[in-house]
Parts: structure tokens; C-alpha cells; sequence
């Protein structure tokens, strides 16, 4: 049976009795891709058309044996790269799963956090500042609440909300709290009848696929112009038209890298999956590219470099300072407590009120926290007011201001004499690394209050000095920082003094503090000349974070930036990584920011920063791998018909090379540990190309080793041993030049022995996978036969091996000993 909804709100099992009548409160999304949608997609991939076509003309030719090994492999490497795109289609579907919003619910008399996709109508749900509202609903109760319905109407402007007004799904609360009903879910709501045009919205490319995508394009239109001519001259010369088309076929598949846009999707998706495991989540994939590229990182102070377990640790007051361990409370500070604790909200994320509330709970008798009190209005924290105001109707009817907040502005709404001498404890206190808030009270005169805070006669009560202590970690963190090239700045909205405690502690760089005063009085070019020498920024509120973000990037920095709060937003989107709080932060922040942190810590944003930096590099060395092995092969497919040899490689032999080749530049190379000294070095220019004019010609050059010892192999092999024989020498040169390739673009970073000692299970699978199916090919007759292999003998095998591998190692050393 369903509770009282205005009493206890839903049972639990009432609620599962909904939500398996209407579904749960998801919006209709973009289609997700099947195992079914993923095989179809790689079979009209250019690739899987090309072996295709191969197989067709095997079988017309009545090589039966042949056509079949060809659609055999051909379906082998489709499974393979639905193996592929499943691992990233299931990565992707976590991370989604996790970005899911959240909502705070009523159930069984207990509020409680769950996905939002839970939430179900008659559901009694609490919104506050920052908050995703997570269905239609009738509002019960609010305090200056405004919320922003952009998404449903387009009209920027905040909308009032009282107690009759109704809250719609996707609109985002600005300002205030309240309680709701929930009226609709999912596709009933005004927002699900609107989903089905957010189907149609798709993410702009990133600049690194960009550039894969018109590496690749470039290789594709190559392979193409040199496969017609190949065909032409194979024809013209031998008369052979259907060899020469399977000629051409295995040139255009030797000179597609079709493996560049697979890495480009399963690298970026596998590593947010690897992120979100340390407890940070990607909502939006191509900030993996610049992650790692991070050298100015811009971080709040509370939360992230300390604990964000706010302790009310001293009360100041008619000039005496009392420790809260001291007990009991004097008499004399109980008014500031009580004043205090009206100023605080009852429920609500912030930690300051809930110390408050704590402290008062403890030290208070219950009628010093005035239960028969209402309250009536509040005045809002905001940027042009750092202090919260609520105003409480006694009684017998007499309105009772109270207020909390930052000492500079509580105290300018008193008297001048009697806010100077606590200005002056609050500056001593806060060199102490203590946060600093003033307390102040009045009596309204009549039944109304004025439109703004500043016109009401505060009195001050006192002062909180509340302790956050600074996380253990974070010297180490920040240490970690400087010796890879990342400058921190620690911005703040506290005092001064507080800010350069704290960075102190932290072990920031002693810089002068840039205050948000001194700020709004520089211009931008003044601004841009100061800005190298800032590491501590107080008093900041978040429209001048969004002001420090750009000057940062104007003076050509990479810039993370944390934020949590609604403010925050406009910064979080302006930095080149914006990264939001996922404990304590808003769903204006997260939805803002490129990277959540779920456990709120400092030390996951370096760990992700690393993160970032072994992405980027196994992703080049995949890259680089796939484009340098394309080199002996394609070699090897046009270079013996040009000199009179008979062909190396046909359709089926780049297949063998392509179920190598697949696994490698996608699980192997994703799979690399991190390179020693990652984080030892200077981040690299994110605007810098995936691979530069020098870097693509070298990658080439390293695959002309492998080209020459191939060549040169296969050449000697024409002369002493039959042709069968030749072509399994050559094939079996080639393969092993694949496995030397691989592990010297792994090696990049480190040495090539101490490349061995890096700990890769998928590569030595790969390497034994390869290994078995080079034997199966050579001395199972009947596979030897569709390869056109002769058996060799074991000596044979051992010096094409050492032929292969000393292609691509020898040029390697040679490289490095050079300096490239």
C-alpha cells in the first residue's frame, strides 16, 4: 500500500509497482548500436567490399579452395572487429550509465539519492540550486526558486517558481529550493515529447579524427590510383586480366588503413572506460585527446585541495576568540550561534550550513533554534552577494533577519564602528588557514522586507572560523604537477590570507595573491602581462574565473579547470578541460564540463592528466605501427610484378597480415603501460598534429627496413629454393617484420630491451596467435596449398625469422643512434 504522499512519500514497493507500470523516467535516445548494426556497418566497410569482391573472383576462377579460405577469413575478421566495436560499444554504454543524473527522492519517510531513471509519478522529490529537475512536477514548496526552461522554450531568462507553479523535466534550478510532486516521467513529460528531435544531434568530429580521417582518405585514394595502374601493367605485361585484378585487390587492401578509424573510436572509448574505474567519469569523449596536453591547471580550493569537511572550529565575539573544543558554551556566544544557525539552511548540500547546523544542534537548547519560527524569505548567495540571508517571522508576527557570509559584505551592511574591529580578527584568523564568516542580525520594521539584503540595519553578532583541513595527498600531488610541466592556481572565493595558507600547505609556488578586486581592475592586456606570475587567486567569484580561464589560454596554455556550482558553467565550458565535482558539484556544472570527478579528489584529476598522457602516446605508436607496416606490404604487392617476380601477396595473404594487424594496433597498443618519465616531461602542444611532416616520413622510413629485408629475402629465395617455397620464405620475412614493427613502436619512450620488461599479456597473445597461424599456414597441406606454400624446413624458418626481425630492428637503433 502506498504512503501518504505528502507525508512519507512512496513506499518503495509502490514505487516499483510504477515504474514496472509506466517505465522508467528515461527519454527516448539515440539508437544504440547492435551486434547486428556493428556487423553490418563493417561489412560495407571498404575493406570487407574488397575481400569480398577477392573471394567472388576465386570462386569464378574455380579455385574453390581459395574462395572459400577467403570467406572463411573474411568472416573471421568481421568477429573480430565486432569483438572490437562491442568492447567499445559496452564501454560507452557504462560511461553512459554513469553520467546518468541523479535525484533526491522521498521513500518510506527517507530521503534518497537515486538515478534519475527511477523516479516515478506521485514521487515527492527536492530540488536545490544546480540541480536537473528529473520530471514534470507540481511544486509543494519553495524559497526564491528560479529555474532556467531554455532547453523547452528557448527564452534564456529565469522563470519565477512559487508553490502553484509546475517544474518540467530538463529545466535546471538557478537559484533557491523546493519540494515537488512528480506529475510526469519520460516520454509524457514536455521534455520526452520533444526527444525525438535530440535524436538527431550528433557530436562534430574531434580534430584528431579529423586528421586520421584525412590520413586515412589520402592512403585510401593512393591505394586506388596505384591498384588501376598496377592492373593495367599486369595485364599489358603477362595477359593474365584475372590475376591482375587479384593483383590490384591486394595492392588497394595492402594501402587502405582501414585500422585508422577503428583506433580512433576504440581508443578514446576503452580509455574513459579505464578512467571512470579511477573514479573519473568522460562525458565527453574528445577531451581524451587534449587530457594529457593539460599545463595550466586552475583548482577550487575547497573540496579539492582540501577535505570539504567543513568543522565550525571558533567563534569570535566582543573581542574574545573561543575554541568550540572548549566547552561549555559561554553564555555570551550563544546569540551568535543562534543567529548563525537562522542564517543557515536546515537541508541542503553545503557543507558550511550542515557545520552550522551541527554546532548548533550540539550546543543549543532546543528553544535557542526557535522550532515555532517560519520562514519567509531568503536572499540568495550569489556573485554580487557572498553571504546567505533568511528572514524569520516570530510568533507574535515580528519579521527577524539573520545573515552569514563573507566579512567584507555582512559587515558593510553594518555600521562602520562596529565592523572594523571584527574585519581586523577575521585577517588574523584567516592566516591561520581558517575560513572566515560574519554573522549578523535585525529587526524589520513592518510586515515586509526590502527587494535587496543591503537595505536592511544589520547588526554583527560575531564571527565562524571554520576549519576544512587540507587533503594528505596533495603536497605529493602538487609536486607531482610541477615535475611534469603543470602549473596549479588555486582560485578561491575566501579571504586572501586563507587562500595563502592554504597554498602554503600545498606547496604552491609563493606568488602575490590576485584578489577578485585587483581583478576587475585590470584590463585584458594588463591581465595577460600578470597573469604568468598568479598561482593563488582569492576572493574570485565564478565570472572571473571565466575572465582567468581565457587569459590563461590567450597566453597559449592548455587550461583545466574545476568548478561545481551554476556559475561555474560558462568556465568550465571556456577551459580547454573542464572538470566538475561529482559529489558535491551541481548538474549545471557536470553537464558543463568535459570530466566528472566522482570521488570529488585532486589526486584523480593527476592520475587522469597521466591517463591522458599514455592515451595519446600508445595512440601515436598504433598509429604509427599501422601506417609503417602498410609499407613492406603495399611494397611487396606492387614491387615483384614490377621487377618480373612472381606476385608475393594475394587477397588471402593480406588478410592473414590484416587479423595481425587488427589486434595489434587496437588491444596491444591500448593495452601499453605508461611510459617511464610520462610525467617527468613537459606537456606537449595540443594543438600540435597527431603525426607532423617529420614524424609521418620517419614512420615511413621505419618501414622500409622490413620493405628491404623482405624483398631482399624473397629475391634470394627465387633463386635457391622453388617458387612455393620462395613465397612461404617471403611471407614468413614479412610476418615476422609485422612482429619486429610492433614491438619497436611500443618501444617509443623507452629502450627496446626495457620494452620487453613492460608487462603486455595481449601482446605475447598476439605474438602466439600469430606464430600458430604461420604454422598452420606452412605445414597443414591443405592451407599450405590455398597459400600457395611449399613446406620449409625449420632452419628455413628461423632465418627468414631473423631476416624479419632485423628489418625493423636494425633501422630502429640506427634511428635512435642518430637521434630520430
Amino acid at each position: 500500500m502506498a504512503a501518504d504522499p505528502t507525508a512519507d512519500g512512496l513506499s518503495a514497493a509502490e514505487a516499483a509497482h510504477r515504474i514496472a507500470t509506466d517505465g522508467p523516467n528515461t527519454l527516448a535516445e539515440t539508437e544504440r548500436r547492435t551486434w547486428r548494426r556493428i556487423l553490418a556497418d563493417s561489412a560495407r566497410e571498404p575493406m570487407s567490399l574488397l575481400l569480398v569482391g577477392a573471394a567472388l573472383l576465386y570462386l569464378a576462377l574455380g579455385q574453390l579452395d581459395e574462395g572459400l579460405l577467403l570467406c572463411l577469413m573474411v568472416a573471421v575478421s568481421l568477429g573480430l572487429g565486432l569483438y572490437q566495436e562491442g568492447k567499445t560499444e559496452r564501454a560507452l554504454a557504462a560511461l553512459r550509465d554513469l553520467a546518468s543524473p541523479r535525484a533526491h527522492v522521498l521513500r518510506d519517510g527517507c530521503w534518497h539519492v537515486i538515478d534519475s531513471a527511477g523516479v516515478v509519478a506521485g514521487d515527492l522529490v527536492a530540488v536545490h540550486e544546480g540541480d536537473r529537475v528529473p520530471a514534470d512536477a507540481h511544486v509543494l514548496s519553495s524559497v526564491g526558486l528560479q529555474a532556467d526552461e531554455s532547453l523547452l522554450t528557448g527564452e534564456s531568462m529565469p522563470v519565477d517558481k512559487d508553490a502553484t507553479a509546475m517544474l518540467f523535466a530538463g529545466s535546471l534550478v538557478l537559484q533557491g529550493h523546493a519540494t515537488a510532486r512528480v506529475a510526469a516521467t519520460g516520454g509524457r513529460s514536455q521534455l520526452g515529447r520533444i526527444a525525438a528531435s535530440l535524436q538527431s544531434l550528433r557530436p562534430a568530429p574531434s580534430p584528431l579524427q579529423r586528421q586520421s580521417a584525412a590520413l586515412a582518405r589520402a592512403f585510401a585514394v593512393l591505394g586506388m590510383a596505384f591498384s588501376v595502374i598496377l592492373v593495367l601493367v599486369y595485364g599489358v605485361m603477362r595477359g593474365d586480366w584475372l590475376q591482375a585484378v587479384l593483383a590490384g585487390i591486394a595492392l588497394a587492401m595492402s594501402m587502405l588503413p582501414e585500422e585508422l578509424a577503428i583506433v580512433m573510436t576504440v581508443f578514446p572509448a576503452i580509455g574513459a572506460w579505464r578512467l571512470s574505474r579511477q573514479q573519473v567519469l568522460v562525458r565527453r569523449l574528445p577531451a581524451i585527446e587534449t587530457l594529457g596536453a593539460i599545463s595550466v591547471l586552475c583548482v577550487d580550493k575547497t573540496g579539492t585541495l582540501t577535505a570539504n569537511r567543513m568543522d565550525v572550529v571558533a567563534l569570535y565575539a566582543h573581542g574574545a576568540r573561543h575554541a568550540v573544543m572548549d566547552e561549555p558554551l559561554p553564555t555570551a556566544l550563544a546569540p551568535l550561534l543562534e543567529t548563525a544557525v537562522l542564517a543557515s539552511t536546515a537541508t541542503g548540500p553545503d557543507p558550511i550550513d550542515r557545520a552550522v547546523q551541527r554546532l548548533g544542534a550540539a550546543c543549543l537548547a532546543p528553544a535557542q533554534r526557535h522550532p515555532d519560527w517560519s520562514l519567509v524569505h531568503e536572499y540568495g548567495v550569489s556573485a554580487q552577494q557572498r553571504a546567505l540571508v533568511q528572514v524569520w517571522q516570530r510568533p507574535d508576527g515580528v519579521l527577524m533577519a539573520a545573515a552569514k557570509g563573507a566579512p567584507e559584505t555582512v559587515l558593510e551592511w553594518c555600521t562602520p564602528d562596529a565592523g572594523a574591529g571584527l574585519l581586523a580578527a577575521a585577517s588574523s584568523m584567516a592566516q591561520d588557514g581558517l575560513r572566515m564568516l560574519a554573522v549578523a542580525q535585525a529587526t524589520l520594521p513592518g510586515a515586509s522586507w526590502p527587494a535587496c539584503a543591503a537595505g536592511i540595519p544589520f547588526v554583527p553578532t560575531g564571527l565562524l572560523a571554520l576549519a576544512d583541513p587540507l587533503r594528505p595527498e596533495i603536497p605529493a600531488c602538487v609536486a607531482r604537477c610541477a615535475g611534469a610541466g603543470i602549473r596549479v592556481v588555486m582560485i578561491t572565493g575566501d579571504h586572501p590570507d586563507t587562500a595563502r595558507a592554504i597554498a602554503r600547505q600545498a606547496g604552491l609556488a609563493d606568488t602575490p595573491v590576485l584578489t577578485g578586486a585587483a581583478l576587475d581592475m585590470l584590463d585584458d592586456a594588463a591581465l595577460d602581462a600578470r597573469i604568468g606570475e598568479v598561482s593563488m587567486c582569492a576572493r574570485i567569484t565564478p565570472t572571473q574565473k571565466l575572465r582567468l580561464v581565457q587569459a590563461f589560454a590567450r597566453g597559449g596554455a592548455t587550461v583545466g579547470m574545476t568548478g561545481d556550482g551554476v556559475n561555474d558553467a560558462p568556465a568550465l565550458k571556456a577551459a580547454h578541460v573542464g572538470i566538475a565535482m561529482g559529489g558535491r558539484g551541481t548538474d549545471v556544472a557536470r553537464e558543463a564540463a568535459a570530466l566528472v570527478l566522482l570521488d570529488d579528489r585532486f589526486a584523480s584529476i593527476v592520475d587522469a592528466i597521466g591517463a591522458g598522457r599514455r592515451i595519446h602516446d600508445n595512440l601515436r605508436k598504433s598509429i604509427r605501427y599501422v601506417i609503417s607496416m602498410h609499407a613492406p606490404i603495399a611494397g611487396m604487392a606492387i614491387l615483384p610484378i614490377l621487377a618480373g617476380w612472381p606476385p608475393l601477396l594475394f587477397p588471402m595473404h593480406i588478410v592473414f597480415m590484416e587479423l595481425i594487424i587488427d589486434p595489434a594496433c587496437t588491444l596491444v597498443f591500448e593495452n601499453e603501460p605508461a611510459a617511464p618519465g610520462a610525467m617527468q616531461r613537459p606537456p606537449r602542444d595540443a594543438q600540435a598534429p597527431l603525426l607532423t611532416p617529420g614524424a609521418l616520413a620517419s614512420t615511413l622510413a621505419m618501414g622500409l627496413g622490413p620493405l628491404v629485408a623482405v624483398a631482399g629475402a624473397y629475391g634470394w629465395a627465387l633463386d635457391a629454393l622453388a617458387p612455393a617455397q620462395a613465397r612461404a620464405f617471403g611471407f614468413t620475412t614479412l610476418v615476422f617484420a609485422n612482429l619486429s614493427l610492433i614491438l619497436v613502436n611500443r618501444a617509443a619512450g623507452y629502450s627496446l630491451l626495457g620494452s620487453l620488461r613492460q608487462p603486455n599479456r595481449i601482446l605475447w597473445l598476439v605474438v602466439a596467435a600469430t606464430l600458430g597461424l604461420l604454422a598452420l599456414a606452412l605445414y597443414v597441406p591443405w592451407l599450405a596449398a590455398v597459400f600457395q606454400f611449399a613446406v620449409l624446413a625449420p632452419a628455413l624458418v628461423a632465418g627468414a625469422g631473423v631476416i624479419g626481425l632485423a628489418g625493423a630492428l636494425v633501422p630502429a637503433l640506427l634511428m635512435r643512434r642518430h637521434g630520430n
